[in-house]
């Protein structure tokens, strides 16, 4: 048995999200603070830039897959694993993770325990794998937690060669299966626009899309009919999402300062 106090019932902290065997947590305030750094702790506040914390009851969950590294703690029951289920599975994820960039092996805990993951000042935003017919496809590096029941899979875009043009990665991280995941974004779940298409299309000048349906087509192409057309445009190469599914869209946080 264990019992915690001054965290999740402190009244400084704040639950901002609850679903599966996650909570998103948010610190009101930085009360470690020095007379230096208090204005600008003060600000940080104002203006929602707050550090945030994902908690996992493992009672609720089968297991849960966490981002290599982003263990902070564990109480009680926790056990963690390295998730490989033998060589042919290690090589399988070696290749994945050498493909999407994401880390090959990603540590799972089970257990009825609980475990906090890292502080960020990112936003976490939980999704349910559900509610994207089963498998969604994640922009590089967003990924944190998720069901263990989710499987990974390595997807590649439909346009290799104007995916090189683009500067953009031919792999991404696909979450296949029944189950909530969460991603760290750099704009609060208030500014993500979400696109549904059916049999449509979406052109994005640039990388604002951080989750997308893997039914969905995804190609790097240019902006116009033709080069002159494109140059004429001052637009380029666009990401291009075509068919049925949905698009999650951040449009503010890769603005230039001003």
């Amino acid at each position: 048995m264990y019992q915690v106090n001054n965290f999740m019932g402190n009244d400084d902290v704040k639950t901002l999200d609850q679903k599966g065997p996650f909570s998103v947590i948010e610190y009101q305030r930085d009360l470690s603070v020095t007379p230096s750094s208090a204005l600008n702790a003060y600000y940080c506040a104002q203006m929602n830039v707050r550090k945030r914390q994902l908690v996992c009851d493992m009672s609720k969950s089968g297991g849960v897959t966490v981002q290599a590294g982003a263990m902070q703690w564990m109480l009680g029951d926790v056990n963690a694993t390295t998730g490989v289920k033998g060589v042919g599975d290690l090589l399988s994820k070696a290749v994945r993770g050498k493909a999407s960039g994401e880390s090959a092996i990603k540590p799972e805990y089970t257990g009825t325990g609980m475990l906090v993951l890292e502080p960020t000042y990112k936003h976490l935003i939980l999704l349910d794998a559900a509610d994207w017919n089963g498998a969604v496809v994640l922009d590089d590096g967003l990924f944190l937690a998720c069901d263990s029941g989710l499987q990974h899979k390595a997807v590649m875009r439909s346009n290799v060669s104007s995916a090189l043009a683009g500067g953009e990665g031919l792999f991404n991280l696909s979450l296949n299966g029944r189950g909530i995941f969460c991603i760290e974004s750099d704009c609060p779940i208030e500014e993500l626009i979400e696109i549904t298409l059916q049999d449509d299309v979406l052109k994005i000048d640039g990388n604002y899309a951080i989750a997308w349906s893997a039914s969905l087509s995804f190609t790097v192409e240019r902006s116009g009919k033709s080069l002159i057309g494109s140059a004429a445009s001052g637009e380029g190469l666009v990401n291009v999402y075509r068919g049925t599914g949905k698009v999650l869209m951040m449009p503010t946080a890769k603005m230039p300062n001003v």
